[in-house]
């Protein structure tokens, strides 16, 4: 795949970069002391739901950043870190970026980080004219000239105590006395503040401020409207409620160190009302800033009680969930943020082009130095002859990356001018792919490059096997422009010049506010003088922003190098941060396949245990729910700006490294092991699985200190398991939002793409294979959520993905392949109705259940998706596929130079030679070029194989020989041979084929007379067999002993292995040259096959006296011999040639079968497969495989190759079957899918009827021949079929299935169904239809030109004649009458004495019209519905012969009587078919019903009950002109009657011939290749259930064909009855 590496396709057209926004990101403002029991209440009940439904409904991450989320509020961040948190809440989020509670107090003042040094001092002079004492002011600040402007900077808090006492150990009460000293730190610096403002040396009140007015002011204050109206603000005031407010019954505080005079300063109460009562109204009225007030009135004895508060926060919650959702819905509708994931996610291609469009723009913004290497490249792009590509060489961290993106950046300007503009691809990072490799993607380029396309490459130095084919592969290119190497323009990327450096490390300072001392700008150039790379130089900034102007900054402690200042800026994270959650945060953006987005981050580092412990008191009970507060994990991320940027990845922003080698830093630092790698994979496979969401708790081992308190005793660790909820994000495979109020229309689905990526790559890693293979690479939810997301082809890579995955770790690979082959053979409906995988897999992946046992979990979830839908349309019994899912390969290098050789082991390896006398390897995903270590390069010219060995000869006369079940050794076999040989005819000579036995190898040569025998091992030739004539042939048999060399000339010679003289000579008197030496398993027979076919049998047991046994002649003599196959197992030689296939038996040497060529077409290569029981065949021009059966002789399937280009070689290995085409097209078949697919059973025609049981344990086949076949649906197969004399007409069952009577000629078969016996045979009968009553007491044969007859179905005995002819005969449902037209009128006969006893006529009642057709009804028995051609529509009620006229159908609607058909309650009548409409007719409501079908209609029926309508019609044209099955082949679908509902369809694939409904709603279709498919109806509405599961699994296991006929039931040698012609008849 090549889109990973693709930097940019640049066209003149402008496109839209997707939006930098995907996360609705909120900062909770609050005063951390006063919004405790709110801010939980928040976390646990309104921020998890509100995480939900942005996700599903709008694809948005929702976080919130509450800078006191953690335990202790006092080691939150800084103010400068919180303004930070907030501006990154303010331009990421795509709606709310604030939220603010304000309650009773107003906060502590806020220290500020810096001070600037004037005012600083003054701050000082104040203090000591007051007597203030500034010792702990002077020991918290330090000053530093390294800010601009210098200013004293407000230390760390643990630093400044260690310094105010050093003589102190740090323990647990460091934080209570830190706490003091600030607070003392507080009081100097507010008495000192305060005598400034009132002697007039200050203004700015921004040292009174606490935290909480501080942020509010600096999110609010000059922002613009648009912002504000994204706040939140919710304001609670407390009436009488001091008496209880929080905090009031803690013990009071210890006296300041130092005393302070009475300065007036501002009190908390007017600073809290300066802010409620001024402030925030100001910025409603102006700007319309939401701001909610509460009054809580309390009782002045109790005052604020935990009641009341909690009260508050019950109400505050439901009100701020309304309120976030409404303006996150607002925000997204109004287009105030366009999440990334609905741009572009209905095609793939196009969110792909934005993202690499956004990519391109993020690594352009890190051009700073402008490189000389970028006018080589625009001169390149401006020429307009150019047919070869351009590369940029560069080392690691040279700005490869960066100088291209900022020239795809520049492409349009440059190019502006330019007709045509041409088409600008650059491929960054070729040499690392982890895809596909850089060679492979240059083959795959055309060479020279066709007019109009510039192509960059960006590759490094020591890749010299990409360099070496890049210059191999365009070698018509021009000369080097730029001096170059080979024929390829190069551009040599090197370091950045050292002053170009200095200037961008200067610039980097001054935008963050920063600058350094003399001597460390001293110490950092000649640091970057040893390393000009520019993400030296943005390290060094880094580190450099860390020092004051005291730090001491030597060549020694400054870190030199990419990797080593990479490492120190690790371990300063660690020291700030903690080293177990920077290891593992950094751990997991490091192993995640495409990134991380921030919540994925939060996510993963709340389910580690090691990270979470950390935030869990040992001596506290835990809660149900923890989390890793978000301000951590945000802190981290800020401080790895820089480095760690955002892009789009499929719909999300993920975290990336803006280096690789910060990935490779931090796998050599924590990731060293592997154990620790598949632990981290594994927890990242159950995040994306989901396996801890949805309040799943996971198991924490809380470690507790025990003995602590007692003396004497050793303190020991106990643990303690505890499950906690880490509330992650579900991973569903899609989303389902609910409707909003912004679409209330329709539901959404939104695809999780962030689980189709990283799921498979992470349980893959984790080794976690089985459950890979059986979740998702055989899940039908994450096909169809890949479908769905426009990722079929990436699903097809995954699935056939062998190379990588190693064949030992493969656990399904049939299965795999299978499922691919179908998808891939599929594209072209899925491609653009992925919701249609259902049902293609019902159709094609149905028949191969058997041979595939681990797919039947895949099919199931087919089954469980009809349940979940509560109607639909499954497969019971698959008939046979139209197509077998194949592997398609390709050798790029073939387009230049065609393949003229190929040979494949029986492990599937196959080697092609190409005319340039390169040979390429195939073995399983893709080709690769055969080199040896050996200057010059070898040239090949033939490749031939015996079991595992491949045997190469090459241009220079040498042989070499492959094993390829070990690793890739060549051995140069003959090497001694052709030091012994003096003859120059080695020269010009290739062999024609070789044998393997043990360590020793028999090789034999086009045109020479010998055969050399040699030993492998040691490359030894141990003799040379020397024949009469050319030899063409060699059978080396397992014992070793004796070879036998077939020559020209009709000669075979024997000779004996151990001292290597000649035995014996067998020559044909006929001279023909033998092609094929085959001997008996005891060697006592040798079987010898001519170029004409003729096979001659030597009795062989006496070596030196052979004796001809037999002459066998084969077919005609003039076609051209091609091949010849055998199999052991069925004892059958195959002949090939041109014209014709001849069979062998070998037990006797007696011809057994033989096939023509179709006409007009000339086989080239044939094939037995399984067996002995399937022909494989190959014809001249002709892109298919042809398959034919053995024992019936039928062409049951067409293996289509896939390329249009003349066939080469079909190959058979042990398990597959491939075909090479000349232009390098390679496709390979498993045999066991062939066979599954040619034995599904069938009958020897196409299908013309289907009768059904009534228990539908078994069913009818008529297809035109003297067979009646009978099916059991359990097994899906034929178990037994009837034989008649002649092709079989007309067939009738029993009412209760116990007879059967068929009609084949002039002859009525009467037989026992259960035992196959034929009861009657009777002749003469002249019949037309044949008929059972329903009692199944008595047949009915009724002919149009004779006497039709009532007979005893037991004795054949004659009731009575019927003299009139009755068209459409029926049989009353009491077994009294026979109705059927005549001239006009429906006439019913009694059949007991053949007269007419009833007759309807139209003309006599209502109108002069004639009947067209009638139906009695089995549950209405008395009553005939009769329809009229002027379009009345009759109820005749035969008992009492009265006539009810229902109603007249419309002119247009009038009823087909060829399609006639109702329901057995007379509910539903089937009345006519036009184009794609099929009409009904409503009998109960008297109504018409139309149907549209998706096509002209082919056949149609409906079900006995009446409930559904079943039909076939041809599919709609395709736009894209496509032909495959699943666009051209009839759809068979059904429709719910009462309300028109369709319940579901599946294409057919091939065409169907006959249309059956059983009474348990199964749908029986025959087809014309004889095979039959039954479906069942599902719907909730309907009846079958419980059939549903007793026919479930019906077919998957198939008995096999290949040893098994059906049995065959024989007739009666004679009629047993004969009746009597009529007097008419005898005339």
């Amino acid at each position: 795949m090549l889109r990973r590496r693709v930097l940019s396709a640049i066209h003149m057209d402008d496109s839209r970069t997707a939006s930098c926004k995907s996360c609705i990101k909120v900062y909770l403002c609050s005063n951390p002391e006063d919004s405790v029991v709110e801010r939980r209440a928040l976390r646990e009940s309104v921020f998890p739901r509100l995480r939900e439904h942005c996700r599903h409904t709008h694809g948005l991450e929702f976080k919130v950043i509450d800078p006191y989320e953690a335990s202790d509020p006092r080691t939150g961040p800084d103010q400068q870190t919180r303004q930070k948190l907030l501006q990154a809440c303010r331009e990421s989020s795509d709606g709310p970026y604030l939220v603010a509670l304000v309650g009773a107090q107003y906060g502590a003042v806020c220290l500020p980080a810096q001070v600037e040094v004037a005012e600083f001092h003054m701050l000082l002079q104040v203090c000591q004219r007051a007597g203030i004492s500034t010792r702990a002011l002077e020991k918290a600040y330090l000053r530093d000239e390294n800010t601009i402007p210098p200013s004293f900077c407000l230390q760390r808090q643990t630093h400044i105590h260690t310094q105010l006492h050093p003589e102190k150990q740090t323990d647990e009460k460091t934080g209570e006395m830190v706490v003091e000293e600030e607070e003392e730190m507080r009081k100097v610096l507010q008495a000192a503040v305060s005598q400034c403002v009132q002697e007039g040396l200050l203004t700015s009140l921004g040292y009174y401020r606490s935290a909480l007015d501080t942020d509010l002011r600096f999110a609010l204050e000059n922002c613009p409207r648009r912002d504000i109206k994204r706040c939140l603000v919710y304001v609670n005031k407390i009436s009488n409620g001091r008496g209880q407010r929080e905090g009031a019954d803690q013990p009071p505080k210890e006296p300041l160190l130092h005393p302070y005079p009475p300065l007036k300063a501002l009190s908390d109460d007017s600073l809290l009302s300066q802010l409620c009562d001024h402030f925030l109204p100001s910025l409603v009225t102006s700007c319309q800033l939401l701001v909610y007030t509460t009054t809580s009135e309390c009782d002045p004895r109790h005052g604020y009680t935990p009641a009341r508060r909690r009260s508050y926060a019950e109400g505050l919650c439901q009100q701020l969930y309304s309120d976030l959702l409404a303006l996150i819905d607002s925000s997204v509708t109004m287009g105030m943020g366009e999440s990334v994931s609905s741009a572009h996610s209905d095609d793939a291609l196009t969110r792909e082009q934005a993202e690499q469009e956004e990519l391109c723009s993020l690594y352009s913004r890190l051009y700073d130095n402008h490189r000389p290497e970028e006018e080589e490249v625009r001169s390149y792009l401006e020429q307009r002859d150019t047919r070869h590509p351009l590369v940029v060489v560069g080392g690691p961290c040279t700005g490869k990356t960066v100088l291209l993106a900022h020239c795809a950046q520049q492409v349009r300007s440059w190019l502006s001018d330019m007709e045509p503009v041409p088409l600008v691809l650059i491929l960054d990072g070729l040499d690392q792919s982890l895809t596909v490799s850089g060679p492979q993607t240059i083959k795959c380029l055309p060479s020279p490059l066709p007019p109009n396309i510039k192509l960059i490459f960006s590759i490094s130095p020591t890749r010299t096997n990409t360099l070496h084919t890049l210059e191999l592969h365009f070698p018509q290119s021009s000369s080097a422009v730029f001096g170059v190497s080979g024929c390829c323009v190069s551009v040599e990327l090197g370091p950045v010049e050292g002053r170009g450096c200095v200037r961008m490390l200067a610039a980097l300072l001054e935008g963050s506010g920063r600058r350094v001392t003399s001597g460390q700008q001293g110490v950092m150039n000649m640091a970057l003088i040893s390393c000009p790379l520019p993400l030296y130089a943005r390290l060094l900034h880094r580190h450099a922003s860390l020092w004051t102007s005291a730090s001491e900054v030597t060549d020694e402690t400054l870190p030199v190098g990419v990797h080593s200042s990479i490492t120190v800026f690790l371990v300063h994270l660690e020291e700030k941060h903690g080293l177990v959650l920077v290891s593992r945060a950094l751990s997991y953006l490091t192993l995640s396949r495409t990134g991380l987005t921030e919540a994925e981050l939060s996510d993963l580092l709340s389910s580690d245990d090691e990270v979470l412990a950390g935030y869990v008191s040992a001596s506290e009970p835990p809660p149900s729910k923890v989390r890793v507060p978000e301000v951590e994990v945000e802190r981290l991320l800020l401080d790895l700006k820089g480095f760690l940027m955002k892009r789009s990845v499929a719909g999300s922003h993920v975290l990336f490294w803006v280096s690789r080698h910060f990935g490779l830093v931090v796998c050599e630092r924590y990731l060293s092991s592997w154990e620790m790698r598949e632990e981290m994979h594994t927890a990242m496979a159950d995040y994306f699985n989901g396996r801890w969401a949805y309040g799943r708790a996971k198991p924490l081992v809380i470690r507790q200190n025990t003995g602590l308190n007692q003396p004497g005793v050793v303190p020991d660790t106990a643990r303690m398991k505890k499950y906690i909820d880490r509330q992650p994000l579900g991973q569903p495979y899609v989303f389902n939002s609910k409707p909003s109020s912004s679409s209330p229309s329709s539901e959404h689905v939104r695809v999780n793409l962030r689980k189709l990526l990283e799921l498979p790559y992470h349980l893959k890693e984790s080794g976690r294979m089985e459950e890979l293979e059986r979740g998702l690479m055989m899940s039908l939810e994450f096909h169809q959520a890949m479908l769905r997301a426009g990722l079929l082809g990436d699903l097809v890579t995954l699935l056939e993905d062998w190379e990588r995955e190693g064949a030992s770790q493969l656990i399904f690979p049939r299965e795999r392949a299978l499922l691919a082959g179908i998808l891939r053979d599929s594209a072209c409906l899925l491609w653009n109705s992925p919701m249609e995988l259902s049902m293609v897999m019902k159709v094609r992946l149905h028949p191969f259940l058997g041979l595939c046992p681990e797919l039947e979990g895949y099919a199931e979830e087919v089954t469980q998706g009809i349940k979940k839908r509560g109607s639909g349309l499954g497969v019971v019994l698959s008939p046979a596929p139209s197509t077998v899912p194949s592997t398609q390969g390709f050798f790029p290098e073939a387009r230049q130079c065609p393949v003229t050789d190929a040979a494949g082991t029986v492990s599937g390896t196959v080697v092609v030679i190409q005319g340039d006398g390169s040979a390429l390897v195939w073995r399983g995903r893709e080709a690769e070029e055969l080199k040896l270590s050996c200057e010059p390069a070898l040239r090949f010219v033939s490749v031939r194989s015996s079991g595992m060995f491949i045997l190469l000869s090459t241009q220079c006369n040498t042989q070499l020989l492959w094993d390829v079940s070990g690793t890739t050794c060549f051995q140069d076999v003959l090497s001694l041979e052709r030091q012994e040989s003096n003859s120059d005819q080695h020269s010009s000579t290739i062999v024609e084929g070789f044998l393997m036995c043990d360590d020793r190898m028999c090789v034999w040569w086009k045109g020479l007379s010998y055969v050399s025998l040699s030993e492998v091992s040691t490359s030894r030739l141990l003799t040379r067999l020397q024949c009469q004539n050319t030899v063409r042939t060699v059978s080396f048999p397992s014992s070793g002993q004796f070879v036998y060399c077939g020559q020209e000339k009709g000669t075979v010679s024997i000779f004996d292995t151990s001292t290597g003289t000649l035995t014996a000579i067998c020559s044909s008197p006929a001279e023909s040259s033998v092609i094929s030496v085959i001997l008996s398993e005891d060697e006592r027979e040798m079987a010898c096959v001519d170029s004409t076919g003729h096979i001659l049998l030597w009795g062989v047991a006496t070596k030196t006296d052979p004796k001809l046994l037999k002459e066998c002649c084969s077919g005609d003599s003039h076609f051209e011999f091609i091949n010849t196959d055998l199999s052991e197992e069925s004892s059958i030689l195959l002949v090939c040639k041109t014209q014709e296939i001849v069979l062998w038996d070998m037990c006797d040497w007696e011809q057994w079968d033989h096939f023509r060529a179709p006409q007009g077409k000339a086989f080239s290569q044939a094939l037995l497969a399984q067996d002995g029981h399937l022909i494989l065949a190959s014809l001249e021009a002709c892109p298919s495989v042809l398959v034919w059966r053995m024992t019936t002789g039928q062409c049951v399937l067409s293996l289509d190759t896939g390329s249009l280009s003349q066939p080469l070689s079909l190959l058979k290995m042990e398990s597959v079957l491939s075909m090479v085409t000349q232009n390098g097209h390679l496709t390979t078949w498993d045999s066991d899918v062939i066979c599954a697919a040619a034995m599904v059973p069938r009958t020897g025609a196409g299908v013309r009827k289907v009768v059904l049981e009534p228990m539908g344990e078994r069913f009818y086949v008529i297809d035109g021949s003297e067979m009646l076949w009978r099916w059991r649906l359990q097994t899906g197969s034929p178990e037994t079929h009837f034989l008649h004399d002649g092709p079989v007409e007309k067939l009738c069952l029993s009412p209760d299935g116990s007879h059967l009577v068929s009609l084949s000629g002039e002859d009525v078969y009467v037989w026992r169904s259960d035992t196959g016996q034929n009861l009657h045979r009777i002749h003469g009968s002249r019949a037309t239809e044949v008929l059972i009553t329903s009692n199944g007491q008595i047949g009915v044969c009724v002919s149009q030109h004779s006497l039709s007859r009532v007979w005893k179905l037991a004795s054949g005995a004659v009731v009575c004649n019927i003299h009139l002819y009755l068209a459409d005969a029926q049989v009353s449902p009491e077994s009294t009458f026979l109705l059927g037209r005549r001239h006009g009128d429906l006439v019913a006969v009694s059949l007991w004495s053949g007269t007419v006893s009833k007759r309807f006529s139209c003309s006599e009642r209502y109108e002069r019209s004639t009947v067209v057709a009638f139906r009695t009804l089995p549950e209405h028995p008395d009553f005939v519905i009769v329809m009229a051609a002027s379009g009345s529509v009759y109820t005749w009620k035969m008992t009492e012969e009265t006539v009810c006229r229902q109603f007249l159908l419309p002119q247009m609607f009038l009823c087909q009587p060829q399609v006639f058909h109702m329901s057995s309650d007379g509910s539903f009548a089937l009345l006519s078919t036009d184009d794609d409409l099929i009409t009904l007719l409503d009998l109960p409501h008297a109504r018409l019903c139309r149907v549209k079908a998706q096509g002209p209609v082919l056949k149609v029926c409906l079900d006995d009950s009446g409930r559904y309508a079943v039909y076939i019609c041809h599919p709609p044209a395709q736009d894209n002109g496509c032909a495959c099955d699943l666009h051209t082949k009839p759809l068979l679908a059904v429709v719910r009657l009462a309300d028109g509902g369709k319940l579901g369809r599946l294409c057919l694939c091939k065409t169907p011939t006959a249309l059956a409904v059983s009474e348990e709603l199964c749908v029986y279709v025959g087809f014309q290749d004889g095979s039959v498919g039954v479906y069942s109806i599902s719907d909730i509405t309907g009846r079958g259930g419980a059939v549903r599961e007793r026919i479930q699994g019906i077919g998957w296991e198939r008995p096999c064909q290949c040893d098994s006929e059906p049995v065959r039931w024989l007739p009666l040698a004679t009629p047993s009855i004969t009746w009597p012609k009529s007097s008419s008849e005898m005339t």
